[in-house]
């Protein structure tokens, strides 16, 4: 789907009150409508996407409601107009094509590779200590073009290379990720949980001897037992017959491999997407356990803003049907300066964990974005 202008832009303070706002509008919206059986995203919709961390005024928490939607899906295809008074001629923006950004350069964010090692083994003595039992840190990196960045270029990229992730672009925000934060579409929710990692071989034997070690390593299964715990307890008060599967699945992408469960279970009619959204926000995959001693250690440790990496990237209709993924492998291109975005990247921190072994991790997350911009 995409969307072309901009009818009303809403600044959330959080989901919860995004969901409210959201509820208030498309019940006071009239629609009409040529399709019968329309399948979910058809009509009123809003894009948005949100901070990771809901005190910080600074990230642009946001619901946008277009002008015009285009759709496509299992091979039907739709158009949606939205606004107070529709003009009787639909105007839709010249196709120009996109532009590949132009001699990019890279250069460290926040902290070097040997800084942030020195964060992970910080954080690796406090959960020995018994402080806490895993921490997700992030770290980023920054990439200059020559011309202005053009999204377009960036998820047209994606959406060709990572077939099996949820490509978007919101508000500046791009990115391909491979973790549902939660899905609902007619009654049912789902949740994809990711936790452990390993990069790829390149070789198709290497690949599967990895993949095997991936599925019975001790320490990648204690890191997703957590956050598919965390979201099993977040879903439970809004929702019913859930199913969680005994053992994880191996995610084969092109970059890395990926210990993966999805959760589903039976949405609570007034529980919308937004609605579990907030409750499942922040999981365990992406800040820790337990979550308000991760969040401090967070805080404390990674020298970074997070802006909406991490946090929920989606859209929702007026039914409160809609996809919320949760914005990593992701850019953000800021509005000062459309030559510059910001990679970022994260990785899950237990006891076991390995400071070499993890920004290793993390250069391998940063893959898809930079072979994006070119590199």
């Amino acid at each position: 789907m995409i969307g072309f202008g901009e009818v009303v832009r809403y600044k959330a303070s959080s989901i919860i009150d995004a969901a409210q706002w959201w509820a208030e509008l498309s019940g006071n919206v009239v629609t009409e409508s040529d399709l019968d059986h329309a399948p979910a995203g058809v009509g009123l919709l809003a894009f948005g996407s949100f901070a990771f961390d809901p005190s910080n005024t600074a990230a642009p928490s946001s619901l946008i409601v277009p002008e015009v939607v285009v759709g496509r899906r299992q091979g039907r295809a739709w158009l949606t107009r939205i606004g107070f008074e529709l003009e009787a001629q639909l105007a839709l923006p010249a196709a120009e094509p996109p532009i590949a950004p132009h001699n990019v350069t890279f250069a460290d964010g926040a902290l070097s590779g040997p800084e942030w090692e020195a964060v992970v083994a910080e954080a690796v003595g406090r959960i020995n200590q018994g402080l806490l039992e895993k921490v997700v840190l992030a770290r980023d990196l920054l990439a200059f073009a020559e011309n202005d960045i053009d999204p377009r270029w960036l998820a047209t990229f994606l959406a060709g290379r990572y077939g099996r992730c949820w490509t978007y672009a919101v508000d500046g925000l791009i990115g391909a990720t491979p973790e549902m934060l939660v899905r609902r579409e007619a009654g049912l929710a789902t949740s994809r949980v990711l936790a452990g990692t390993i990069r790829r071989s390149g070789d198709r034997i290497g690949d599967l001897a990895l993949a095997a070690s991936l599925a019975q390593s001790s320490k990648d299964l204690e890191e997703h037992e957590y956050a598919v715990s965390s979201v099993a307890r977040a879903l439970a008060p809004y929702c019913s017959g859930m199913n969680v599967p005994d053992a994880p699945y191996v995610l084969e992408l092109p970059n890395v491999l990926h210990l993966a469960t999805d959760v589903t279970a039976v949405a609570d009619p007034g529980a919308s997407s937004l609605a579990l959204a907030a409750a499942l926000h922040p999981s365990a995959a992406v800040c820790g356990t337990p979550t308000d001693v991760a969040r401090a250690t967070i805080a404390e440790l990674e020298q970074l803003d997070r802006e909406r990496y991490a946090g929920p990237v989606g859209w929702i209709d007026a039914s409160g049907d809609g996809e919320w993924g949760i914005a990593l492998r992701c850019g953000q291109i800021p509005e000062t300066d459309p030559r510059q975005i910001r990679l970022f990247a994260g990785c899950g921190i237990v006891a076991g964990s390995d400071p070499e072994a993890e920004l290793a991790e993390s250069n391998a997350k940063l893959v898809p974005m930079r072979d994006a911009l070119g590199s």
